[in-house]
């Protein structure tokens, strides 16, 4: 194993995960990943397919580029790419990261707003006279 990439996706974000051996270091676009996500849920949710397969993050470096959308997005998209990269490495960690639904790609994105309303589906007060 040199290097195994993947990609994951959630609404507008896009990240692309690169898994070599290492000693544990997590890079999201060149800065720590408890420096470019500070807050301690999000974390959770990068080194969560890491925890879910038993697998000590210690032995390997992740980089990982990422852009678009907010930082809950981006945090998804990474956690799919992962749990990709993962299953590139052992087809033994399908099972449980599909378990918990860390390979499925939820394309739940914001509808567009339609003319003549507010919103996408707001509408104006109807008056009847």
């Amino acid at each position: 194993m040199e290097m195994i990439n993947a990609t994951g996706r959630r609404k507008a974000s896009i990240a692309r995960v690169y898994l070599t051996k290492g000693d544990g270091k997590i890079l999201v676009n060149g800065k720590p990943y408890k420096e470019y996500f500070p807050q301690q849920h999000i974390q959770a949710t990068i080194t969560d397919p890491f925890d879910t397969v038993k697998l000590d993050y210690g032995i390997y470096d992740v980089k990982i580029n990422v852009k678009g959308g907010g930082f809950k997005g981006q945090a998804h998209a990474i956690r799919m790419g992962l749990s990709r990269a993962l299953v590139e490495l052992s087809e033994d960690f399908r099972k449980p990261l599909k378990e918990r639904k860390f390979l499925t790609r939820d394309a739940r994105v914001v509808e567009r707003k339609k003319y003549g309303k507010p919103k996408a589906r707001k509408s104006f007060q109807f008056s009847k006279r």
